[in-house]
């Protein structure tokens, strides 16, 4: 499978870029071992979780990223991954953070959790609003060079701290972020392409943007509030029941028609459409929807497809 590399790194990733937040939550260790080791045998090499996840579930996060470390010592294949974590979100024991102190022992605990020497690609999760950006940048400068992590990218960075992380970061002669992580999909277009993407071309990042479908309201299983129950996640796509939702599913219903693919497909096809996105994030918790992914990727949208997307979803 071809493979894209990061922008102003030397990292080569698919563009499907799988979610782990599924990992200790919805799937147990060992489905999750099977849906990774379905990823990498399609060819899929680019996984992304958290220090926290699923922190919802047992307070304190941690699982999500043991179990990926478990599987690549079984598998003995970290070399030819690029894994991806974050740092900063909040647990029932502790807020936002993204402090020095809190990074340093953040990274350390990531690296023992994963198995693993060292992290391709670090995340400032969440900002917490109040740590200097020098403060952060200057812990992301000290396990760079300690060889704990390769490169910093942003997640949940407001547009006014990502301009003053950057301008830090130039001042400073400290690593600059790589990329950004955005909540964009076809349904909220909005604020990434008005607020993020001005900076994304400016500082040459690539994106890799989360809830790609939305919650899973593009995959098209939620059309009524009865529906909601197919899902513990069920609940998340509630919002999008309206009018334009309605008009977003209806766009496409006609393009998985005429391609012969899922909705799903056609959302991350969209997604992969559009300027700077390097791999779209999305979970699988079955070799069925692990397809649906890898799909999106070989489907080649028609202009008139990604007119007929845009204007619904505008």
């Amino acid at each position: 499978m071809s493979k894209v590399k990061i922008n102003n790194t030397d990292l080569e990733i698919t563009r499907i870029n799988l979610g782990g937040n599924v990992f200790g939550w919805t799937l147990d260790e060992a489905k999750s071992f099977e849906i990774l080791d379905q990823f990498v045998a399609q060819g899929g090499n680019f996984i992304d979780t958290a220090d926290t996840y699923p922190w919802w579930v047992n307070g304190t996060g941690g699982l999500s990223e043991t179990i990926i470390g478990k599987w690549m010592n079984s598998r003995g294949n970290r070399k030819s991954l690029v894994i991806a974590t974050k740092v900063g979100s909040q647990t029932k024991e502790h807020g936002f953070d993204i402090s020095k102190k809190h990074i340093l022992r953040s990274a350390d605990e990531s690296l023992q959790r994963l198995q693993t020497d060292y992290i391709d690609l670090y995340y400032t999760h969440f900002d917490d609003g109040k740590t200097p950006v020098e403060e952060t940048l200057s812990a992301y400068d000290e396990i760079i060079k300690a060889g704990k992590v390769r490169y910093i990218a942003a997640s949940n960075v407001s547009p006014e701290r990502l301009v003053s992380s950057f301008e830090a970061a130039e001042k400073n002669s400290f690593p600059k972020y790589v990329a950004l992580q955005p909540h964009y999909n076809m349904i909220e277009r909005t604020k990434y392409e008005h607020e993020y993407a001005p900076l994304v071309e400016k500082y040459n990042l690539s994106v890799f943007p989360y809830y790609s479908l939305a919650a899973g309201f593009l995959t098209g299983k939620y059309r009524s509030e009865a529906d909601f129950g197919k899902s513990v996640r069920g609940e998340g796509a509630k919002k999008y029941l309206n009018e334009k939702g309605f008009t977003v599913l209806g766009a496409l219903d006609k393009v998985s028609v005429k391609h012969g693919a899922s909705q799903a497909t056609v959302a991350l096809a969209w997604l992969l459409a559009q300027p700077h996105i390097g791999a779209p994030i999305a979970s699988a918790t079955s070799q069925s929807q692990l397809e649906t992914l890898f799909a999106a990727i070989r489907l080649n949208l028609a202009k008139e497809d990604l007119v007929l997307l845009d204007k619904a979803s505008e």
